[in-house]
């Protein structure tokens, strides 16, 4: 288990309870047991005003529910959203080797656990519910939904891996060099790093800000993660057409990290009726997080149009 010393948070030295309750949240922190390992979780609730529905939050590779990435949970949470979120199975303060990503399948079942226990629970279960992923999380979110596709009223994605760059594609020599160990080269980290943190923020201040996460992870890429992102990618292109909720992906025009195509290909394939893209002209990866504050609003602006459009269109089933 990581060590449980508190960093010195983001924001500077006003006390965490203090600092929710300054953004208008009330946040929660627990651990969260699947038969996969024990998830970190974290909840992000309204302080004065009613739940509209319910959102399931997943972050991306590397990184964890806390630090910036909470900064998107605290608007939604400030929006009227009961807002859950976990750290990844090999993420943050959750079980795991440190970003072995070997079978995503059981990473997204782990996480999906906690979220149907939440979306499940007598709180949340007559509202709207909607899950949310960011990168690789949209990925991770993805396999999700084809696991549990009737229980959710709509799906967000933000900038979500599902077509990987060529220069990010893992040398199938390599891959077949690494093979012939017989797995035992599966959690090595001796993958190539393509400096991805710096192709995914624009604003100077905020990569500062991001790098300085004492819980990001900083080490290559291990060979399993690698492989298995590949065919993760694969696996959710093959299967765009099962898409039939509602949803909303955004991607920035420079993303140097994920293929803009992920969201111009799940626009395209998927069976939703109701689907809108919305493409970012000269925008990053990392739109909320990373964006010059005038960007990410308007990119803020944009979701929140859309999730409170869809809560009054569906609201009255709790789901679809």
């Amino acid at each position: 288990m990581p060590s449980e010393i508190t960093p010195k948070n983001f924001w500077g030295d006003m006390p965490e309870e203090e600092y929710y309750t300054s953004q208008g949240v009330r946040n929660t922190q627990s651990y969260f047991s699947t038969p996969h390992g024990k998830l970190f979780t974290q909840s992000f609730l309204p302080l004065d005003q009613p739940v509209k529905a319910s959102v399931y939050m997943t972050h991306g590779y590397g990184s964890d529910t806390g630090w910036l990435f909470q900064k998107i949970c605290i608007n939604f949470a400030s929006w009227g959203y009961a807002v859950f979120a976990a750290d990844l199975l090999g993420h943050g303060r959750s079980d795991g080797l440190r970003c072995y990503m070997g079978d995503m399948e059981k990473i997204a079942s782990a996480s999906l656990s906690f979220f149907l226990h939440a979306r499940r629970s007598e709180s949340y279960s007559h509202l709207p519910a909607f899950l949310f992923g960011e990168s690789m999380g949209g990925a991770a979110t993805m396999l999700m939904y084809f696991q549990s596709e009737d229980a959710w009223t709509g799906l967000i994605f933000s900038a979500p891996l599902f077509v990987m760059p060529e220069n990010m594609k893992p040398s199938k020599v390599r891959l077949f060099l690494y093979g012939m160990l017989f797995g035992l080269a599966d959690t090595w980290a001796t993958m190539p790093d393509n400096k991805m943190v710096g192709k995914a923020i624009k604003d100077p201040e905020k990569l500062k800000i991001i790098a300085g996460n004492p819980r990001r992870y900083t080490g290559p890429p291990r060979v399993g993660t690698m492989r298995e992102l590949a065919r993760v990618c694969e696996y959710i292109q093959a299967n765009f057409a099962r898409v039939t909720a509602p949803f909303l992906t955004c991607h920035g025009t420079s993303d140097g990290v994920t293929c803009p195509s992920s969201s111009r290909l799940l626009y395209e394939k998927a069976s939703s009726r109701d689907k809108t893209l919305k493409l970012y002209e000269g925008m990053y990866h990392s739109l909320i997080q990373g964006e010059p504050d005038e960007n990410a609003n308007l990119v803020l602006k944009d979701v929140r149009e859309w999730i409170d459009e869809r809560v009054v269109r569906y609201g009255g089933s709790g789901g679809l």
